[in-house]
């Protein structure tokens, strides 16, 4: 009998926090949280090197840097472009800086310029 009640206080003081945890959430503040750092960045040239244009869907392919403002880390992929007819003034193979920002959700390259 002994034991049972040893355990019986064991179990309470255990269950206790869960107990107070599970309380009333009255007066919580719930709204969202703030952004993540990276969406709060403005966009920023980045280095890139163009590795194919397709100008009839507005798309490049671009070997690049980390883009810090859409939280992407360096790779090569291809990006539609804002300005599509801009892409006439470059080639494969170009050194460029190019900005990226979401255009209807997607990461897109709002500009690029010769380096």
């Amino acid at each position: 009998m002994k034991h049972v009640k040893t355990l019986t206080l064991a179990l309470a003081i255990v269950a206790a926090p869960v107990a107070f945890a599970a309380g009333s959430m009255n007066g919580m503040d719930m709204k969202p949280s703030a952004p993540s750092p990276a969406s709060q960045q403005s966009p920023q040239p980045v280095a890139a090197e163009i590795k194919k244009i397709d100008a009839p869907t507005g798309k490049v392919t671009l070997k690049h840097g980390p883009i810090e403002n859409l939280g992407m880390a360096a790779m090569t992929m291809a990006f539609p472009v804002k300005d599509r007819a801009a892409l006439k003034t470059f080639k494969e193979g170009d050194s460029v800086l190019a900005t990226f920002d979401k255009v209807d959700g997607k990461p897109t390259v709002v500009e690029m310029r010769h380096k």
